[in-house]
């Protein structure tokens, strides 16, 4: 690994059980000692623009103000992103609308105007911004792909959303939210190899997860519990049998970047 280039795919909606049975390409790289495996606990409210910030800022939502997907607000937290861009590393996102939102201040969002972006004054420089949830997980892919082949940023967020639509849809469980899990296991395996070619550490996580019945928001297992894997960087130092908390990803980034970690960022990396 070149140290302080990252790539984050964060499948959303994507619980820790479903991701064990059917990510076998992530799955392959852990039996072969190429990568590192923990599950984590989620913060709460389980929903996901919260956490986008939590994953981002190392805080929970009581503490980052962004307490549900109706709270619509700017970052005022330091952030990966924030902390990345003051460093004067190059920072991108191929992700839903609310990143603009929270780390660009593109509020409200207008597809017009904040769509495509490429400002080294955003704390997201170069960013593809979707507004759809259903678009093609494929879609998401290809516009990371070009944003590495053409931008080579050192942090790269990768978002996409078909997992949690398809959960909405036909429920966690379903035949339907596996299939999902398995399309977005099979970009991975085309995706994840040239990123650690090009000097890229990846981690694969999820903000959430989903139950039976499609709904995630609440404090029990099945919404809870996300995965992390670790490809092309040190080994973690959480035991494995320890459930570790999601806070510790934003410092995470930010030690494999080798930058500061912000006082604000309390739990301790997983690295």
């Amino acid at each position: 690994m070149t140290e302080g280039k990252i790539v984050l795919v964060l499948l959303d909606g994507l619980r820790d059980d479903t991701a064990r049975l059917h990510l076998g390409f992530m799955e392959g790289l852990v039996a072969a000692g190429q990568a590192g495996r923990r599950t984590l606990r989620c913060g709460l409210p389980s929903v996901s623009r919260s956490l986008y910030h939590t994953i981002h800022t190392g805080l929970a939502p009581a503490e980052h103000g962004i307490t549900g997907n109706t709270v619509v607000a700017p970052s005022r937290h330091p952030s990966v992103f924030s902390e990345a861009a003051a460093a004067g590393r190059v920072t991108a996102a191929a992700a839903f609308a609310w990143f603009a939102e929270l780390y660009n201040g593109a509020i409200p969002y207008d597809p017009a105007d904040h769509r495509e972006v490429d400002d080294g004054d955003r704390a997201i420089r170069h960013g593809r911004f979707y507004l759809d949830c259903d678009i093609p997980d494929g879609e998401v892919f290809h516009q990371a792909e070009m944003l590495v082949r053409r931008r080579a940023p050192d942090y790269l967020l990768v978002h996409p959303m078909g997992i949690d639509h398809t959960g909405h849809a036909h429920g966690g469980e379903s035949r339907q939210y596996r299939d999902r899990v398995g399309g977005c296991d099979e970009l991975l395996s085309h995706h994840v190899p040239g990123w650690l070619d090009r000097g890229y550490a990846v981690i694969v996580t999820s903000d959430h997860g989903m139950d039976a019945e499609g709904r995630h928001g609440g404090d029990y297992p099945a919404v809870t519990r996300v995965p992390f894997y670790l490809a092309g960087g040190p080994p973690l130092v959480v035991p494995p049998d320890v459930e570790a908390d999601q806070r510790a990803v934003a410092p995470t980034v930010l030690r494999l970047m080798g930058l500061p970690v912000p006082e604000t960022m309390r739990v301790p990396p997983l690295v």
